[in-house]
């Protein structure tokens, strides 16, 4: 039950962050409160897997458990960095707060902080996939251990690879590259875009990283295995 209340919260989170990304088209006001529960959520999310933390002094620290580490750490900065920056420039939730001044900073910090923390919450999910592939499989009454029919590991192979394809446009057409880099400090929406096939184009960038991150993290375990 406490697996199924994890991976429930971690399903949240990623539906309002596809929400999140799309802020100018859903409006300022669902906008904050969205990203108020979603914060909260993330530290519910790191109570759940505190015991994470204690373990960090044990074990060997192998190429995949760095990787996850660092991706992790990132990850908690960046949505740090989100709520900090949020609550300055909130006209909203926060507004009732005394704060003064740092608007121009806190706008380049939480453009910075939201598509950075887009990619880092989409490679968190790809890293952990088997283990969400083998949930599911269980939920579904299938052994987790069963190979799945090679026809379907096929489709499933080219689907994602569709996904991803399709992933790489909708990074190059929202110009996402130049907000993590900041060539541009302002976020530029299209709308006359239909709000289905902008949350579509992120639910493919998404579906990229995380097929990037999962496939990185097959080759990782299998060169532990080999050496060990």
């Amino acid at each position: 039950m406490k697996q199924k209340g994890k991976m429930m919260i971690d399903l949240i989170m990623t539906v309002m962050l596809l929400c999140q990304m799309g802020y100018m088209l859903v409006g300022e006001t669902l906008h904050e409160w969205v990203g108020t529960a979603m914060f909260l959520l993330f530290i519910v999310h790191h109570i759940l897997n505190r015991r994470w933390y204690g373990g960090l002094q044990r074990g060997r620290y192998t190429p995949y458990r760095i990787m996850q580490i660092l991706i992790n750490i990132l990850l908690l900065v960046s949505m740090a960095a989100l709520m900090v920056s949020g609550i300055v420039m909130s006209r909203v939730v926060f507004a009732f707060l005394p704060l003064q001044g740092g608007m121009a900073l806190a706008r380049v910090v939480h453009m910075l902080a939201s598509y950075w923390g887009f990619i880092l919450m989409s490679v968190h999910l790809g890293m952990h996939w088997g283990m969400v592939m083998g949930m599911i499989r269980k939920f579904l009454g299938a052994n987790g251990r069963e190979q799945s029919p090679r026809s379907r590991r096929i489709v499933l192979r080219l689907l994602a690879a569709a996904v991803s394809v399709y992933g790489i446009y909708g990074f190059v057409h929202q110009h996402i590259a130049d907000y993590l880099f900041l060539r541009s400090q302002f976020v530029f929406f299209d709308f006359e875009q239909p709000l289905f096939l902008l949350f579509a184009e992120y639910i493919a960038m998404m579906g990229l990283w995380t097929c990037i991150a999962y496939y990185i993290t097959i080759l990782l375990q299998k060169r532990r295995i080999n050496r060990s």
